[in-house]
């Protein structure tokens, strides 16, 4: 049935593009980079911003707080009882924008042609963080909220979120919800809205092979001692099989298959293998076998090198035997993974299959696990009949391939499930030169969020 209280929250929504338009251009210009130090006044004045904005919506007691790196920004409507309370996430830093001279426009002077917004941040996520913001001024605007809403904005997601973490960890009560809610994912592709149910873990570590005490003469000592760039080029293979299978004892122990109701809903999306491959200019693709190449990417393990060196590699011939060897390797993890069994399995091999005449040595670094939000959590279902009322389409359910730290936290800090609902779309160069937000998307977005409240709030029946 309809919620009459709705109407007017899009019809304020479309009453106000063009000025909702103009705020977000205003926000996109302030150069919030947190990677580079002398950009730290302009992460501040992006922070003021969300403050004195969300003020304006309606949340009087928006507030920074200092953290060690960058602040956090953080609001809250009235709490009421018997209303569930959604905590939405975001982040208003951005990435650097080199090569600069590869942007069609200034990345911080917005601008908009062919209903697309170009800017730095656009879609990733100061555009996805105004949408949010926005739907829940509609509301406020028009009659009050169906929900209980918290935001929590921070300015060091690019760099890894170094401070987030301490902090939810010291405000556990005020960030206390139901369910958090973030939009910083995309769609499947145009015309695929998306719920993202599921986030990979990962777990990482360096691996380094000693052989002589110093590189040798490879005429003089060449086939008396084990060469550690070959060592460890015997340990990489020894990882996988040809089918693309981690060969690791244990690795797959804790692995939580694809159900047959999610298999099938993946199989439905359409993708194009062809298209794919020429996508990312290979001759062919190369996976577990047995899987779909979603399903590789979002739902099975993985086990990837992602940086090898030894010995001489400059310019030219230097004949020598290198003193050692080195690799860094990361695990991209799924439910319910642990990264440190992942981790401890992966050092059992490595010491297993090492050569003699040389010594190993495993240096772990951050590790996360995977997590998932149930199919038939209200949440995922009240996203996906806001989805269908504002796209007039199903909501495609997928898995990312990547991990949100944050997620984590809300999962094992709060103890909450997230819910990934994300407007940009995969091709808008998140990251890179020329990003840029289709403007469809943004006011659809915009809509949708505002109708998930209504969902979450019962209104619909």
């Amino acid at each position: 049935m309809s919620d009459n209280r709705l109407d007017p929250v899009l019809s304020y929504l479309k009453s106000h593009h063009q000025e909702h338009l103009e705020e977000l251009q205003d926000f996109l210009a302030i150069p919030s980079i947190s990677a580079l130090s002398q950009h730290k006044p302009d992460v501040l004045r992006a922070a003021q911003w969300l403050k004195h904005r969300l003020n304006a919506a309606g949340f009087h007691h928006a507030t920074i707080h200092e953290t060690p790196g960058n602040p956090v920004v953080t609001a809250s409507s009235d709490m009421k009882a018997g209303r569930p309370t959604v905590l939405v996430y975001g982040h208003y830093d951005v990435q650097p924008v080199d090569p600069l001279e590869s942007w069609n426009h200034g990345p911080f002077e917005p601008t908009i042609e062919d209903d697309i917004l170009y800017a730095r941040g656009s879609s990733d996520d100061k555009g996805q963080v105004y949408m949010q913001l926005i739907a829940a001024e509609a509301w406020v605007k028009t009659g009050g909220l169906p929900v209980n809403l918290k935001f929590l904005f921070e300015g060091e997601e690019e760099i890894g979120s170094l401070h987030l973490g301490d902090y939810i960890r010291a405000h556990q009560h005020e960030l206390s919800a139901d369910v958090a809610v973030i939009s910083d994912t995309p769609m499947y592709q145009d015309g695929y809205p998306a719920i993202s149910y599921g986030l990979r873990g990962l777990a990482s570590f360096e691996v380094t092979v000693r052989g002589p005490y110093q590189d040798l003469h490879s005429g003089g000592y060449g086939g008396t001692v084990m060469n550690p760039a070959h060592a460890l080029a015997h340990l990489i293979d020894s990882l996988h099989d040809d089918r693309g299978r981690v060969s690791v004892d244990g690795f797959y122990d804790q692995v939580d298959p694809l159900s047959d109701p999610e298999r099938d809903a993946l199989s439905q999306l359409p993708f194009d293998p062809e298209t794919y491959c020429q996508s990312l200019k290979v001759p062919a693709l190369f996976g577990e076998k047995g899987y779909t190449v979603n399903e590789q990417a979002w739902a099975r393990p993985t086990l990837e090198v992602n940086g090898m060196w030894a010995g001489f590699t400059g310019e030219g011939q230097k004949t020598i035997i290198p003193a050692s060897a080195h690799a860094k390797v990361t695990c991209r993890l799924v439910p319910h993974q642990d990264p440190t069994q992942v981790l401890d399995a992966i050092e059992t091999h490595l010491k297993t299959h090492l050569p003699p005449g040389v010594q190993l040595q495993v240096e772990r670094f951050h590790g996360a696990p995977a997590s998932i939000t149930p199919l038939d959590h209200p949440a995922i279902r009240a996203a996906g009949a806001a989805i269908e009322a504002v796209y007039h389409t199903k909501a495609a359910f997928i898995r990312m391939g990547g991990s949100i730290p944050v997620v984590v936290d809300f999962q094992e800090v709060l103890h909450i499930p997230t819910l990934l609902l994300g407007f940009a779309l995969p091709d808008e160069n998140f990251h890179a030169p020329n990003e840029h937000f289709h403007l469809a998307n943004f006011y659809r977005g915009s809509e949708t969020v505002a109708t998930l409240w209504s969902q979450l709030g019962g209104l619909n029946g």
